[in-house]
């Protein structure tokens, strides 16, 4: 338990965040006590949490696991969230589908087992819901009123629905132009949603000069000075997978790349199974995906390069249009360690994947979703992507929060009159 001063509130409270010991620079390694901090005192480095993490039986943690609820708060142990984070009012989003796509695979040419992981099936729709939720704990240990962030549309939805849930205030920032759907469904929750003209990285500066201005008193940015807490619910992603995969790595995943922050977090969280003992260490490889119109870790991977060059998005692919993403130095360095790669794909590519994934799988994933499988099959024809080894796809949202995407190209086969001759003359029911 640490004492922390919280920041805009200039009062000290005792804060349980449950196994998190401190804050520790990604960068010059320093630590600081627990906070609302996400930036290094010394560097400017990034902050991520460090724990103090179980010890004793690999076997007896893995009981305690499956012995959890069907929700990330099975794994409360490896998270940064107080005690009885469980009984707490919350969304509690996690465990969604692990899907065995044999039909994808047969499409595809994969042998080794290909899986979708399917976050559409989270509480509002989206893998946010897991990140939100662990930012959640973390304003309410540090005493924030009021829930915010930045958004490319589903976080702010998550952040309306979790804010509403816990019974605080909400007030989220998006672009002006975002897919109305998405627009929808973070207002539908109640919170103040505000239109941003330009693009996410606008929106991004906005925030953090509201962090730092009398206004912004009490209120915790889930994406910004709540960044490092926010970002181990990605984590989950990865510890669910193993757990579904029978305490198995995958060989191959294949990840969406917005800021960054779940691929790099998805590693730590496999990194801590291998460290724990709850599954054997062996070799991963972990691909990043982006879209043509924002690619700017693709671009720098493909240049071999260690630092991304800002660009300005341009992709029907909004949820991942982020031109200056944060982690993008450190998704460079785990797809090179691991043997992965960055790639990106074509507008015209996502929307074929998000049909094809449909097709085969009878799953609609968001425009993120088809980019991720664009660049699974790109790089399978390419030969980077190994058809034997087992693969996991990550489909991180629902295609009803982007049916724009598809639209023109999904309508009903024809319109007829109530008759089966009309039916005949169409030449339908026959394929």
């Amino acid at each position: 338990m640490a004492v922390q001063t919280v920041a805009g509130n200039a009062t000290t409270a005792p804060v349980d965040l449950g196994p998190a010991a401190a804050l520790s620079c990604r960068e010059c390694g320093e630590r600081f006590e627990l906070g609302p901090l996400f930036a290094c005192a010394s560097c400017f480095g990034p902050l991520e949490v460090a724990y103090d993490l179980p010890t004793g039986s690999p076997e007896e943690l893995r009981k305690r696991i499956e012995a959890g609820p069907d929700n990330i708060w099975r794994y409360a142990p490896l998270l940064p969230v107080p005690s009885g984070v469980a009984e707490k009012p919350n969304i509690n989003p996690g465990f969604t589908k692990l899907v065995k796509a044999d039909n994808l695979a047969r499409e595809l040419g994969v042998t080794g087992g290909l899986y979708v992981k399917d976050d559409s099936g989270n509480p509002t729709h989206s893998f946010k819901d897991r990140v939100v939720a662990i930012a959640v704990e973390a304003a309410r240990a540090f005493g924030f009123t009021t829930l915010s962030c930045s958004s490319t549309g589903n976080l702010a939805g998550a952040v309306g629905a979790a804010a509403a849930r816990a019974g605080l205030r909400s007030c989220v920032f998006i672009p002006h132009d975002l897919e109305q759907g998405k627009v929808v469904m973070a207002a539908v929750y109640g919170g103040e949603l505000v239109g941003i003209e330009g693009n996410y990285d606008d929106v991004n500066r906005f925030c953090s000069e509201l962090i730092g201005d009398p206004l912004g008193e009490g209120w915790g940015f889930v994406n910004v000075n709540l960044r490092p807490y926010y970002g181990e619910g990605s984590k989950t992603l990865a510890y669910e997978i193993c757990e579904q995969l029978g305490w198995r790595l995958p060989d191959q995943i294949v990840i969406p790349i917005a800021s960054g922050s779940q691929l790099t977090k998805i590693d730590k969280g496999l990194q801590e199974l291998i460290k724990l003992g709850l599954v054997e260490d062996k070799p991963y490889k972990i691909f990043g995906a982006q879209a043509e119109g924002c690619s700017p870790v693709s671009a720098a991977f493909k240049a071999g390069h260690d630092v991304v060059r800002p660009q300005k998005p341009n992709t029907i692919a909004k949820s991942l249009a982020i031109g200056n993403p944060a982690d993008g130095p450190y998704v460079l360095d785990i797809a090179r360690r691991t043997g992965g790669a960055v790639e990106d794909v074509t507008d015209e590519q996502v929307v074929d994947a998000i049909k094809l994934l449909a097709r085969t799988e009878g799953i609609f994933g968001e425009t993120a979703g088809g980019v991720t499988l664009g660049v699974t099959k790109k790089l399978i024809e390419a030969g980077v992507i190994d058809p034997t080894l087992t693969t996991v796809v990550v489909n991180t949202g629902d295609g009803l929060k982007t049916l724009d995407a598809v639209s023109a190209t999904s309508q009903a086969t024809a319109t007829i009159k109530p008759s089966l001759d009309a039916f005949r003359a169409a030449g339908l029911g026959t394929a």
